[in-house]
Parts: C-alpha cells; sequence; structure tokens
C-alpha cells in the first residue's frame, strides 16, 4: 500500500510549475503528433518530474518548508522505490518514442539523482547545481519534448528555443530558493540565491528574466510569429506586476520572502505562461 508520505512527497501538484516549457516546446512544432505528444506530457510530468521531487525529498528529509509543501512528512524506504519504478516507467515508455528521447530521459534522471544524492550531491555547489537545473529543466525538456512530439522525430531542434527555455528557468529558479537560505546552509548546501542574498536574487532574476525574453520575442520574431509574441506579452504582465509589487515588498522588509510569497509568485508565473504558450500553441495548431 502507497503510503500518504510517499505520495505526498512526490509532488505531484509542482509539475504544474514546471508545465510552461512543455507547452513552450510544443507550441513551436507545426503538426504535433497528438499521440505522441500527451505520452510525453505523462512521462515529463508524471513520472519524471515527480520522481525527481521525491528522490530529492527522500535525500533531504527536510523538517521546514519545501518547494510546493508548507509541513512535508517524514520519507520512508517506500518513496525511494516508488521513484525507481517511476524512473523505469519513463525510461520504458520512452522508446516508444524514440531511442534519443529515451536517452534524453535517463540524461535528466541521471542529473537529477546527482543533483540530490549524498555521494554527489550537486546542490552544495551554487554554479553546479544552478546550471544543472537551468539545462535539464530548461533545454533538455525542450528538446525532448519537440523531437519526441515532431511528426518526423528530428533532431534540428531550435537552437534559440532551448536556450529561451534555459534562461526562463534560470531567471526564476533562484526565487524558489530565496526563503530556504537558512535550512539550506544548515544542510550545508549553498545555492546561488544565498550567494547572491535576498536582494540580490531579485535583481538577477529580474535582469536574467528581462534577457530571457528578450531572447525569446527575438525567436519569436524571426519566425514571424508576431501576433503570438504581442499575445504572450499580455498573458506575461500579471507575472510581471506581482514580482515588481513582490520586490518592492522585499526590499523594505526582507521577511517578506518567505514560502507564501515565493508559492503564490510560482503559481502565477507557470499559470500566466502556461496559458499564453497555450494559446500560441492553438493559434499554430489550429
Amino acid at each position: 500500500m502507497i503510503q500518504r508520505s510517499t505520495i505526498q512527497l512526490l509532488r505531484f501538484h509542482f509539475s504544474f510549475f514546471l508545465m510552461p516549457v512543455y507547452w513552450f516546446a510544443l507550441s513551436q512544432v507545426v503538426r504535433p503528433d497528438v499521440g505522441r505528444a500527451l505520452l510525453i506530457f505523462f512521462i515529463i510530468h508524471v513520472l519524471i518530474y515527480p520522481s525527481s521531487n521525491g528522490f530529492n525529498s527522500y535525500m533531504d528529509r527536510d523538517d521546514g518548508s519545501v518547494g510546493g509543501l508548507k509541513s512535508p512528512l517524514p520519507p520512508t524506504r517506500q518513496l525511494l522505490y516508488v521513484t525507481l519504478a517511476m524512473d523505469a516507467a519513463a525510461i520504458l515508455l520512452g522508446l516508444f518514442i524514440s531511442i534519443f528521447f529515451s536517452m534524453a530521459a535517463i540524461l535528466y534522471i541521471a542529473a537529477s539523482r546527482a543533483y540530490s544524492a549524498r555521494s554527489v550531491r550537486l546542490k552544495k555547489y551554487p554554479l553546479a547545481g544552478y546550471f544543472t537545473v537551468v539545462i535539464c529543466q530548461g533545454a533538455l525538456i525542450f528538446f525532448m519534448v519537440y523531437h519526441g512530439a515532431h511528426p518526423r522525430l528530428t533532431l534540428r531542434v531550435p537552437t534559440l528555443g532551448m536556450i529561451s527555455a534555459s534562461l526562463l528557468i534560470g531567471g526564476f529558479y533562484p526565487l524558489t530558493q530565496v526563503y530556504q537560505h537558512a535550512a539550506d546552509a544548515k544542510d550545508g548546501v549553498r545555492t546561488i540565491s544565498s550567494k547572491l542574498g535576498i536582494r540580490g536574487t531579485f535583481i538577477y532574476s529580474g535582469i536574467l528574466y528581462g534577457i530571457a525574453y528578450t531572447v525569446l520575442g527575438f525567436y519569436l520574431l524571426i519566425s514571424l510569429e508576431i501576433k503570438e509574441f504581442l499575445l504572450l506579452t499580455t498573458c506575461m504582465l500579471p507575472v510581471l506586476v506581482y514580482f515588481t509589487v513582490w520586490a518592492v515588498q522585499v526590499w523594505r522588509n526582507p521577511l517578506r520572502a518567505d514560502f507564501g510569497h515565493t508559492m503564490r509568485m510560482n503559481a502565477i508565473a507557470s499559470c500566466c505562461t502556461s496559458i499564453g504558450f497555450i494559446l500560441v500553441f492553438m493559434m499554430q495548431y489550429l
């Protein structure tokens, strides 16, 4: 029987926060294979992401707030076995798409394990941990979705698309760590957010997110997707407003960089960005 702690620590709902890259990549595929697109969504968001979350929780054994959970339960050995089974299922199902997709899934799983595992623990190192997340959740996921959903399973995936995806993750990811500095330090983890400091994190994220959107805009405009870019920009306005208001609050009172505000930022950014790319996808597909 699956234990309550196992289900909680897999954090299925957290996959929602990582959904924009999937819709971004899918929106750039001309006439995607619907069956494969659905299978890719299942593999990434129901198997790979939750498994990565679960393994991270098993290794960290958090006793305080962690991404998507305010009060995590203690993990059991069952959680580890479930994550291994989910990884195996993801790799095997990936073979129904292509060998390259399955290999990319293995790479993602291996990187996420190296990020969390006590024997390697890439998350201890600010730059190594940061770039592992940025490349895997950005460029690698974009590649998997674009390649897998493409009617001809092309390996010619748009470079600017992958760069844009990584920059979007890179600008946003430090904000998810801004309330965990004390807990991370206690565990010997040095995140890029802790190195930048609370105010520095907001400055860095704002600048990189601006660069990301500039690159994304250039990529869409050279693809003659002008209407799509304007639509996406409109959808992103609530994210800009919330980020600005929150940044001002944090500047005045650093205690505002807490779990509640971070999760609201996650939800608003993920929801608005996903809606934007879904609408772009619909304009392209229909």
